[in-house]
């Protein structure tokens, strides 16, 4: 069932949309060669915590930690790890969840770690500019579909390949709400927008193929033939007036 918010429950999830973003712009300047993953969940943490804010994924169906990091070829999940240094090269796939009086906020970035071979700042700006096409199509009348083809056609075009075994999704007072929002299919299919719409558009992009498996934990999805990939991802709430991106950080673009 789509749950459409009132402007009060839009304001919380805008309060806790903000510290997602706060947070996630505070990881992306302490992302550098050397510190460990699990060195930037425990900034991650603090950070949320000390600004009134719970850490959503942090027990979610028993995952440990706050954030999820995941490098290369994992597409999400990724578990912080104290022995996994960044290094020259990487690419750092940080998924966030915090909560702020029972409203969630979510969003994520993948951040190049020093220099990044050519082919592989493409697919991150590829896949970071899908998101703004998908959040394009988040408009009154129009359906999801409409973001899921926005999303599949652009970065087809370049040649990448579009994970479908994990998709976007509403949220609220739950981490996942209806609907599903894929990142691929046809257009004008899938459930109508309304006003009150909160959505989470996310593109998990791969510089090869769609495919994915999960690793032993349980919890690490990689690509198949082990080539990079991508994950942006933002909070939006469907309006009269278009979409308006609630988690959008005080840098809007993070690939130039």
């Amino acid at each position: 069932m789509i749950i459409l918010k009132s402007p009060h429950e839009i304001e919380c999830i805008r309060k806790a949309s903000k510290l997602t973003a706060d947070t996630l712009s505070l990881l992306v300047e302490k992302a550098k060669p050397g510190i460990t993953t699990l060195e930037l969940d425990t900034i991650a943490e603090e950070y949320i915590r000390s600004h009134g804010g719970e850490p959503s994924c942090k027990g979610y169906y028993g995952y440990p930690a706050t954030i999820c990091a995941s490098i290369n070829d994992e597409v999400v999940h990724g578990i912080p790890n104290a022995h996994r240094k960044l290094k020259n090269g990487d690419v750092i796939s940080i998924d966030l969840v915090s909560s702020v009086n029972g409203y969630h906020g979510d969003s994520c970035v993948t951040i190049p770690i020093g220099k990044v071979k050519p082919q592989v700042m493409k697919l991150l700006k590829v896949t970071e500019e899908s998101l703004f096409k998908g959040i394009e199509q988040a408009v009154v009348g129009n359906r999801v579909g409409d973001i899921s083809h926005a999303v599949q056609t652009y970065c087809e075009k370049f040649g990448f390949g579009v994970v479908r075994d994990f998709v976007g999704h509403g949220l609220g007072r739950e981490m996942h709400e209806d609907p599903q929002i894929p990142n691929y299919g046809p257009a004008g299919h899938g459930p109508l927008l309304k006003p009150g719409m909160v959505l989470c558009i996310e593109p998990m992009i791969t510089m090869g193929t769609y495919e994915v498996h999960v690793l032993d934990d349980d919890w690490t999805a990689v690509t198949r033939d082990g080539k990079p990939a991508a994950h942006f991802e933002h909070t939006v709430v469907v309006t009269e007036n278009g979409p308006e991106i609630l988690t959008m950080r005080d840098e809007p673009r993070l690939i130039k």
